[in-house]
């Protein structure tokens, strides 16, 4: 009797892994083929072969070549490696909250990024140890002091710390944070261009420099989640009931606060805010395929990627040769889902 179940099981997870690699893909194609200039897609696996793997590249045109390789591949690369560490970290923050309303932007833990980072870009600050990786540097330290600050308040105004209670503390940090900013670009002055528009949120004319300072962040903290799954499962069933269990609540709870921080931070750092990607995609991974950890932070990597790719398409293709910013994009998919998602919760507790 259990041998077709563990089969079906298996069956399941793999057709989940192949659509979402799938969607990943196709999404990555549409993003560097469609533009001002059309590239067929044999042609993108020509110019990416050639110009990565070293495969033979007779008959390619070298303006596609340029387009491809200097222009499109690195923001599509961008947009996925944002995407991913946007979803990953809100997948991670709802399933150790317990609330699928829990995501870094609720928390108030972008909002502690893009105050580094607009420190960063107001006074020209660079830290002489890490240099180019001065403003993911301080995004990170400011989303980390950030997360610290809400779980202190959180924990003064309820000793129990209720999950309303920390998402509340986190959505009035914010607020406060958000006039800060504010407050910054009054002061500005020829950094006003700049930080506004880093503010709205873009992956645009951002090359393969970018890449190499997101990456490290997203592989770390990724990892990190990844060792915590069965942790971040056992907690979502509550912290007594984790602790029963052998888990040491405190101690994993900052690794994974620490990691979503990370990955927040660093993603915040090179793209500018973008909201609801930690909040649409782990909760429609978490609808199709369950709620283990195990699967869903992977997934969510894989929709995540390729959700924020096709939304950045989206983003300079809709009033072309104009670009809105991405955040808008996601703003106007994600604040739905969102109202979604609270009458979904609403009807839920009324049933119950």
């Amino acid at each position: 009797m259990q041998k077709p179940y563990t089969r079906t099981f298996l069956n399941k997870k793999s057709v989940a892994y192949i659509a979402a690699s799938s969607f990943l893909v196709t999404a990555m194609l549409l993003g560097i083929s469609i533009g001002t200039v059309s590239i067929p897609v044999p042609a993108i696996i020509r110019i990416i072969g050639a110009g990565i793997f070293g495969m033979q590249g007779e008959g390619i045109d070298p303006m596609q070549t340029s387009i491809v390789m200097e222009i499109r591949l690195p923001r599509v690369i961008l947009a996925g490696l944002v995407g991913a560490s946007l979803a990953v970290a809100g997948a991670a923050f709802q399933g150790l909250l317990r609330n699928p309303l829990a995501d870094p932007y609720t928390l108030g833990v972008s909002s502690g990024a893009s105050i580094g980072a607009v420190i960063t870009l107001f006074f020209g600050i660079s830290l002489p140890v890490v240099q180019s990786f001065t403003l993911p540097v301080l995004s990170i330290l400011f989303a980390f002091a950030t997360v610290l600050f809400v779980l202190f308040f959180a924990r003064r105004v309820d000793r129990l710390m209720r999950v309303e209670t920390i998402i509340l503390t986190g959505i009035i940090l914010s607020s406060f944070l958000g006039a800060f900013i504010s407050l910054m670009i009054a002061l500005s002055g020829e950094e006003l261009r700049q930080i506004i528009g880093w503010l709205l949120g873009s992956v645009s004319m951002r090359g393969w420099e970018y890449i190499k300072i997101i990456l490290p962040f997203l592989i770390i903290g990724s990892i990190i989640l990844f060792a915590n799954t069965r942790e971040l499962n056992a907690m979502s069933f509550g912290e007594e009931r984790a602790q029963h269990l052998g888990v040491n609540v405190e101690k994993r709870k900052l690794m994974i606060l620490l990691s979503g921080s990370l990955l927040t931070g660093s993603a915040v750092a090179v793209s500018g805010t973008i909201g609801f990607v930690g909040l649409v995609i782990p909760h429609l991974a978490r609808i199709l395929w369950g709620p283990d950890h195990k699967h869903l932070l992977p997934l969510s990597v894989l929709v995540g990627s390729g959700f924020l790719i096709l939304a950045d398409l989206v983003s300079r293709t809709i009033i072309a040769p104009s670009e809105l910013p991405i955040g808008v994009i996601t703003a106007l998919i994600g604040a739905p889902v969102f109202a979604l998602i609270l009458m979904r919760n609403r009807r839920e507790r009324s049933a119950g």
